[in-house]
């Protein structure tokens, strides 16, 4: 598998996690768990955009 698509693949997955975990910190009353939950989304994000930008750059 090319970096760039386990990059866009790995990011999709911390990118769901996240909103997971963000959900069940609402849920929970957990503003901790939430916070984390909104990292991981966003680092997933973060992650996909730079599998995406490899891709175009043909890494």
């Amino acid at each position: 598998m090319k970096s760039s698509t386990k990059d866009q693949t790995e990011g999709k997955f911390h990118e769901v996690k996240g909103a997971v975990k963000e959900i069940a910190g609402i849920l929970s009353n957990n503003p901790v768990m939430e916070a984390k939950g909104i990292g991981e989304k966003i680092a997933g994000k973060a992650q996909k955009k730079f599998g995406q930008i490899e891709k175009v750059l043909g890494k």
